[in-house]
């Protein structure tokens, strides 16, 4: 038996991690700005995607069928709505809702297991 049952349990535990491993932040380090009065803010460092041509290599095309949104591609790609983001990482849009706002226009869908949402070095770009 695996470590995975644990580690999934971890996602329900209030202060395990900042972020479920389903997030787009997850394995994103947290920094700590101190502030002049000496309390402590934490923030997420910037995440990095990959350029969108690496991107789109790493993924398939889907044609957006009229009324679809983001969570529903992203339950059919990944089995689960909230992985909607890694589709908006693969391809240029600013608001999510964009990805599928027209109908007929076909979209990158990156692959299971395809980029993890940046690993930086060149040609990545800010997400």
């Amino acid at each position: 038996m695996g470590i995975e049952p644990y580690e999934s349990a971890l996602d329900d535990v209030p202060g395990a991690h900042p972020y479920p491993r389903s997030s787009r932040y997850a394995g994103i380090g947290i920094g700590v700005h101190t502030m002049p009065d000496g309390s402590e803010v934490r923030y997420a460092k910037r995440r990095l995607l990959p350029a969108l041509e690496e991107a789109r290599h790493d993924a398939v095309p889907h044609v957006v069928g009229s009324g679809e949104r983001p969570d529903q591609v992203g339950q059919r790609y990944f089995g689960d709505p909230g992985q909607w983001w890694r589709i908006a990482d693969a391809n240029p849009v600013l608001d999510p809702r964009e990805l599928t706002d027209e109908p007929g226009k076909e979209i990158a869908v990156p692959l299971p297991g395809g980029f993890p949402g940046g690993t930086g070095g060149p040609g990545v770009r800010n997400g």
